[in-house]
């Protein structure tokens, strides 16, 4: 919670298990020095929004950079209002494996947790 004098949260930020996992997809794409994980938001789902993930070998003009536990993440403008103060961290217990979106900007989440509402 934000008090009258705290700004709130708005950076994005990703957990250690979640910076392993972008490392490991990046390898994995072969992508180039400087490639991150471009995270955003689009329309779609079953509550209005829905978050994107795709390797990226470079930020577009645009982009906010955010450079986290050695990861680079890249979110456009548009999507970034949405995303502000978002934890990204990656979960592969039995309740399912994937990442995981704990976003203080949702209103709204359906039960898969990748579509939301604000």
């Amino acid at each position: 919670m934000v008090t009258a004098n705290q700004k709130p949260d708005t950076t994005i930020s990703i957990t250690e298990k979640a910076a392993m996992k972008i490392k490991h997809f990046i390898e994995k794409e072969k992508a180039v020095d400087g490639s991150g994980l471009r995270v955003g938001v689009k329309g779609g789902g079953c509550s209005g929004l829905v978050y994107t993930l795709t390797v990226s070998t470079d930020p577009q003009e645009d982009d906010k950079i955010i450079d986290d536990k050695g990861v680079k993440v890249f979110i456009p403008k548009k999507s970034y209002i949405f995303l502000a103060g978002m934890v990204l961290d990656f979960s592969d217990g039995l309740n399912g494996k994937g990442f995981v979106f704990e976003n203080p900007n949702a209103k709204k989440t359906c039960g898969c947790g990748n579509s939301f509402a604000v």
